[in-house]
């Protein structure tokens, strides 16, 4: 994708059975992992019988806790948060986790996703006395959630729930508690692991954090579902209400290691079948297949496979940028991308190109990246998007721009076409698209405006 959307977050949680041993040096390598989902700030508290230790701040986790050793870092269960604003400004007092004092006892919480009614909340918890520390959404679900600490965490968690719409994944520690929520549309994902040596439990929002630390999928948390890890093991809390999964078809398309598995459906199998099935909609005559690095590149080896043109590298990324989309103005988006790719002039000179990016949003980075191309004496340039048009926002935690600035709302395939400055431009159907989902289990309101619920239309 190359001008992005704003991205969500990545959230991790470990516990640990032996109450001796540190949590917050797994937590730590789990934000690795995860370091995709945001590189704004990020941040560890750890949970030592009740009392909490917060550290957090902004940057990389690798900056954050560039000299923290964790020896002092105690606590056997821990939870973690890399974050990147889709709601509350860019500011290192929104870093997460969250934590407060309350009737439940010190308690901490992370969160992904974006609530459709943060501001009525808001109002409400504001009008009741609560006074907020910071501009997050997030904050006003912790408050719900200790409205009711007299009643336990559970009734707590479940007087927030009953208030709070839109996208939600939490991980939350309290007392001798790791416990993990997903919103009643599942929008965004949440799996549980076991250690293999059955030293403890993981919650994470992606796979790939259970690989890095060396633990086993369970299983993915379902939608509306409540997941309460302690000294008994693991309790399920199924939701009493009718709940239907809508994954971000986005989570699939871009957002995602390639390496992780959500809901069941691998990220990189997913992305190759996308480009396989572009393919078959897309006969052009060229000399290699290429991708915009590095989410096209599954998808790009697909349309490889399928049509028979060689694949191959035209554009190389600078492993020490991070994703230019997450970086918080147009100008630092589009600065950044000077350095970001550069061109390997040998493979492209004299070349009919198919590029094959992800997704095109805005579109002002991919006709960079054309241009480049063209520089480099590209003979033709084929875009093709491994997605359908995006045409409409979304309000779950992806925080596309208004309609206004999605170029697929404002013009047509040929007139996107002619911005970009390429010889033709090819999006994924929507029909391809659903062939390669399989079934309907997926949010796509981005591309076809059916919101799962109701949102503020912009």
């Amino acid at each position: 994708m190359s001008d992005k959307f704003k991205h969500e977050c990545g959230v991790i949680g470990v516990y640990l059975n032996d109450e001796t041993k540190n949590a917050s040096n797994l937590v730590y390598y789990g934000l690795y992992a995860l370091q995709h989902r945001g590189q704004e700030s990020a941040g560890i508290a750890a949970n030592l019988n009740g009392c909490m230790d917060l550290r957090k701040g902004a940057g990389l986790a690798g900056e954050v806790f560039r000299n923290e050793t964790f020896s002092d870092f105690n606590g056997n269960i821990a939870i973690g948060h890399v974050r990147y604003s889709t709601a509350g400004e860019s500011s290192a007092k929104n870093a997460q986790p969250l934590a407060a004092s309350c009737r439940l006892g010190e308690i901490a919480l992370a969160h992904n996703g974006n609530l459709v009614n943060a501001d009525s909340l808001r109002e409400m918890l504001t009008d009741e006395g609560v006074i907020f520390h910071t501009t997050s959404d997030s904050e006003s679900i912790l408050n719900l959630i200790c409205q009711h600490g007299t009643r336990g965490i559970e009734a707590g968690i479940k007087n927030a729930m009953s208030l709070i719409k839109g996208a939600y994944v939490l991980v939350i520690t309290t007392g001798d508690k790791l416990i993990g929520v997903r919103d009643p549309y599942g929008l965004h994902p949440l799996c549980l692991g076991k250690f293999n040596d059955n030293s403890g439990y993981v919650l994470a929002s992606e796979t790939c954090a259970l690989e890095a630390l060396d633990a086993e999928f369970v299983k993915d948390v379902e939608p509306g579902e409540i997941v309460i890890i302690d000294g008994e093991g693991v309790k399920n809390i199924e939701s009493s209400r009718l709940c239907r999964k809508n994954l971000c078809v986005f989570e699939l398309v871009y957002f995602a290691r390639p390496d992780s598995i959500l809901d069941g459906v691998s990220v990189y199998d997913f992305r190759r079948r996308c480009g396989m099935m572009l393919a078959k909609q897309n006969k052009i005559q060229a000399d290699i297949v290429m991708a915009v690095p590095d989410s096209g590149i599954p998808a790009a080896i697909g349309y490889a496979e399928a049509s028979g043109i060689p694949y191959g590298e035209g554009l190389i990324k600078n492993k020490y940028m991070g994703r230019t989309f997450i970086l918080p103005v147009q100008k630092m988006r589009d600065d950044a991308v000077k350095i970001k790719l550069s061109t390997i002039k040998h493979n492209i000179e004299n070349k009919r190109l198919v590029i094959i990016d992800d997704s095109i949003v805005r579109g002002t980075t991919l006709r960079r990246i054309v241009g480049h191309l063209r520089d480099a004496g590209a003979k033709e340039i084929h875009v093709c998007s491994a997605s359908p048009e995006v045409k409409f926002s979304c309000y779950f935690g992806i925080d596309t721009p208004h309609r206004e600035k999605l170029i697929a709302n404002q013009k047509n395939p040929d007139e996107i076409c002619e911005y970009l400055g390429a010889d033709s431009l090819t999006y994924l159907s929507f029909e391809s698209l659903n062939e390669v989902c399989g079934n309907d289990l997926f949010c796509k309101a981005c591309f076809d405006g059916n919101y799962p619920m109701e949102v503020p239309i912009n």
